[in-house]
């Protein structure tokens, strides 16, 4: 290779984002090795010295471009932590300082990457490859007859083994039709046969093994640890979902579940399995490790993301910082659908960026099929047609060639078709009735309910407005998912999600490639079950309705610390080089995981305690009480307004359809029950107390002093004559 002219050192210096920088000092001999090409050099490669091939004559000349500290980004990540810093809750919150701030972070983030310190990694090569166009027209055919005659055998609101049969039979029909090669999992049952007949397991001990069980190790601690205390007591929600579920197990196999303004079903169906499979009960545990179960399944298919995406180190580290991450955490935990949006939202995505990648049709099928269970998780999943439909849009724009269209077209049309197919169920329950299926949905988006407090167009930009700075400032307010009024994310997880857009913004105006755009864009689709909520802008941002967010998101930070890792990694050569990787990676996750540690097991856990009712006392209490000297329909709590849902009363006690309400005016009937008797009412209602004295002079009142200060309730109790008191247990 030729020497550098002058020209080129000049283009190196003053356009060094089109021309690899040039020194001067180092070019001592005639000729320059291969190993120090401008080729190679682009790549990003680490800056290293190069030895030339002596001439006779001549001593071995250094070829070296200098070693940089790569220093501009790393000011951009100090700007971007300090200006989080100052947006974390306190007693006075800065807002336009920490814009600047990210503004200047963004300024040096722009530089480091001209200067070649920072780069995003490569998406992984697309090989478009021509579909074959055919179709197994029997199984087709018998989709074809199959389907309306499954639209019309799911009339009456329940499964049955007819609907149901028929139902599997159009959805089996459906995908042998446009599945290409052997059939859907023969693999692994070949390798389970294969196991079976020779059953031996091969077992490699390496650094990514390890590195895995680390993580992995770690995520299993956040999910898992203080899962039955944290949170502890149910919600009037939980109550709704444990009666569907009851329903479930006693024989009801309803579609959509019109209680408590109409619910998909999965997650009923999922519990119900668990507590066959468990025998855990109709209890908050049931309904916790369904979706724990889901929200490591999410985590499973983030990881595959960021490997399908650039490499299996984005993959690992967007899963833990998911993982150890506050806001899917409390989606988690809180133990309602919530969680069931982002699980389908990444294993549809998985498979959609795959299948946009590879060109594989059954890939494809595998969308449709996500994408249609999708719809019987939780109404905000929804949105995920728009996603779907936003990255086909995309990529279209970005083909060259009718053929290459045509294609894209096809495959959306088996996706469209697939998930069709597997929303028939809940299709038939809507178009019988509509009112009640999207009943939910309108009372946000319209007046149903309740009027709209301005005009749409301005709500919804300030709705707008106030979800795409939830990540940085103000998560809601709804203390169930959140703490309220702080940023979604941890100030480390905020400020590398915030310098990962601005390097996908970066790379969208550099280069041609339809991925940027599309998670930019997917982030706001996904929130839109939260920003339409325009007849009630007080619920947006909501932690649950912008769920599905979470996982590009994620992705984004996963990146943008893959980025700063790598640029610090090839600042020195071999092992240091790691090492230095290595310990800020290990410090920066360490910050996170500390401060989610602290915000989930610390601050979230203490205001659910004092935000929620104590019905789990309560229902020890008449536990106790029918396990002794009384029964379980002699014990009642009086109502009181705003006080606790008394369904959930029976369901810590072990009653699951026991409500133990007795309205004060009741109370009267009582005294012809000669059984031993058990009164629980709130320590305000001096009238229920006045009234009890007055008709069980003999009775014995006791303030029960509850785990959680100002929840104390008192335990009046009247025992037959011939019985010695019963004392509850403290």
């Amino acid at each position: 290779m030729k020497e550098p002219s002058v020209l080129d050192y000049l283009k190196s210096r003053l356009m060094p984002w089109k021309k690899p920088r040039i020194t001067l000092r180092g070019y001592l001999s005639d000729e320059v090795p291969p190993e120090a090409s401008p080729d190679l050099l682009r790549q990003g490669l680490p800056e290293t010295q190069v030895h030339a091939t002596p001439k006779p004559g001549v001593g071995p000349a250094t070829i070296a471009r200098p070693i940089r500290w790569p220093w501009r980004a790393l000011v951009a990540l100090l700007l971007a932590l300090l200006a989080q810093i100052l947006l974390e809750p306190r007693a006075v919150r800065v807002f336009w300082p920490s814009v600047f701030l990210y503004l200047l972070a963004a300024g040096w983030l722009v530089w480091a990457y001209r200067q070649g310190e920072i780069k995003l990694f490569a998406w992984k090569e697309s090989s478009l490859t021509a579909d074959p166009f055919t179709v197994r027209w029997v199984p087709f055919l018998v989709a074809c007859i199959m389907v309306p005659l499954s639209f019309l055998a799911f009339s009456s609101n329940h499964f049955t083994f007819l609907n149901l049969l028929v139902w599997i039979i159009t959805i089996a029909a459906t995908m042998s039709a446009f599945w290409l090669g052997p059939a859907p999992f023969s693999g692994w049952l070949s390798r389970i046969n294969e196991f079976r007949r020779n059953p031996e397991v091969k077992f490699r001990l390496s650094r990514e093994f390890l590195i895995g069980i680390i993580v992995v190790a770690c995520i299993l601690f956040f999910r898992l640890y203080q899962l039955n205390r944290v949170p502890l007591e149910m919600t009037s929600d939980h109550a709704e979902k444990l009666l569907d579920i009851w329903d479930v197990l006693h024989g009801r196999l309803s579609i959509f579940f019109i209680r408590n303004t109409g619910r998909e079903p999965m997650q009923f169906y999922l519990t119900a399995l668990i507590i066959k499979l468990f025998g855990t009960g109709i209890s908050f545990l049931s309904l916790k490790l369904g979706t724990t179960l889901a929200g490591l399944v999410t985590l499973v298919y983030i990881y595959r993301l960021g490997k399908e995406l650039g490499s299996r180190e984005i993959g690992m580290l967007a899963a833990l910082l998911a993982g150890i991450a506050y806001w899917p955490n409390l989606i988690t935990r809180i133990a309602l659908r919530f969680t069931f949006y982002p699980a389908f939202v990444a294993i549809t995505l998985y498979y959609l960026l795959r299948a946009l990648r590879t060109s594989r049709r059954n890939d494809f099928i595998l969308v449709g099929l996500a994408l249609g269970l999708s719809l019987h998780t939780y109404t905000p999943a929804r949105a995920l047609v728009l996603v779907v439909l936003a990255a086909f849009g995309l990529h279209l724009l970005y083909q060259k060639g009718k053929q290459a269209r045509l294609q894209s077209l096809l495959w959306l049309g088996i996706v469209a078709f697939i998930s069709f197919v597997i929303f028939l169920p809940l299709l038939r329950f809507a178009s019988q009735y509509p009112s009640i299926f999207f009943y939910r949905t309108l009372t946000r988006v319209g007046d149903l309910e309740h009027t709209l407090p301005g005009p749409a167009w301005l709500i919804f930009l300030k709705n707008l407005w106030n979800a795409a700075v939830m990540f940085f400032w103000d998560n809601g307010e709804v203390w169930t998912i959140s703490i309220p009024h702080r940023p979604a994310l941890d100030f480390v997880s905020a400020a590398l999600f915030f310098l990962g857009i601005c390097l996908l913004v970066i790379r969208l105006l550099r280069r041609r490639n339809w991925v940027e755009p599309f998670l930019l864009l997917s982030i706001p689709l996904l929130m839109l079950p939260s920003i339409l909520a325009l007849a009630f802008p007080n619920e947006n941002p909501a932690l649950n309705r912008t769920g599905g967010a979470l996982v590009p998101v994620f992705l984004i930070i996963g990146m943008a610390l893959q980025g700063l890792l790598a640029a610090l990694r090839d600042f020195l050569e071999g092992r240091a080089g790691l090492r230095l990787a290595w310990g800020a990676g290990i410090t920066l996750v360490l910050i996170a995981a500390l401060q989610n540690y602290a915000l989930v097991f610390s601050q979230y856990s203490k205001l659910y305690d004092v935000s929620s009712w104590n019905t789990s006392e309560v229902g020890q209490v008449i536990r106790g009480f029918a396990d002794s000297v009384g029964s379980l329909d002699s014990a009642w709590v009086i109502p009181y307004p705003y006080w606790m849902d008394t369904r959930l009363v029976g369901m810590n006690a072990g009653f699951p359809t026991k409500d133990y309400a007795l309205q004060p005016d009741q109370i009267d009937a009582t005294t012809g029950d000669p059984r031993a008797k058990l009164f629980i009412f709130k320590e305000e209602d001096q009238q229920t107390f006045d009234r009890l004295t007055t008709l069980y002079p003999q009775g014995r009142l006791k303030i029960y002093p509850s785990r959680i200060p100002t929840k104390e309730f008192w335990v009046f109790t009247v025992l037959p004559q011939q019985n010695p008191g019963f004392s509850p247990a403290p």
